[in-house]
């Protein structure tokens, strides 16, 4: 009888019987104008850990399709904003700025980094949302959501959690002050 406890006990424990939790932490620049910004043009982050092609694709239309609800558009030549991800994955990682002289955490105790990558060491699962202005390369807004990749999943339900992480990352954007 104890063992077929236990073995019940293990197979709800497994991943595809645990609900998978999406925690959203959101900082922003309080004195960036929000309402200015139309237009967005997505940006590498070289020494980040990437996704296969496929899934990454999956997870740019994914936020495109939400930013476009958002009012913003995809623009390749001149846009407003540089928005940038990098997922951590597996054991701890260090996530690397987009170095194209950019600024981040200036005021409220941040710190300011400008010419060079810059990390900053995460628990492993996130995903990271950063959005740059592109006249100052200066980070505006940053948004972490965990478990929005689920690299064994099957294809729908990878795309169920990432259409659930993506929206609950940008459920308050643009920011209200």
């Amino acid at each position: 009888m104890m063992n077929y406890f236990l073995a019940a006990v293990l197979l709800l424990a497994s991943p595809q019987f645990l609900k998978t939790n999406q925690d959203v932490s959101v900082t922003f620049d309080h004195e960036a104008q929000f309402a200015k910004y139309k237009t967005y043009k997505w940006v590498p982050v070289q020494v980040a850990q990437h996704l296969d092609d496929l899934t990454a694709d999956q997870l740019i239309g994914t936020f495109n399709a939400e930013l476009e609800k958002k009012g913003l558009k995809k623009l390749e030549d001149k846009p407003d904003l540089y928005i940038a991800y990098q997922v951590a994955q597996g054991n701890e990682k260090k996530l690397s700025q987009f170095d194209l002289g950019a600024t981040y955490g200036s005021g409220a105790g941040g710190t300011a980094a400008s010419g060079g990558a810059s990390t900053t060491i995460v628990h492993s699962g996130l995903l990271v949302l950063d959005i740059y202005d592109a006249a100052t390369k200066k980070l505006i807004w940053r948004g972490v959501v965990s478990n929005v990749i689920a690299p064994d999943a099957k294809p729908d339900k990878k795309q169920k959690q990432m259409d659930s992480g993506v929206q609950k990352l940008l459920k308050d954007y643009p920011p209200s002050k």
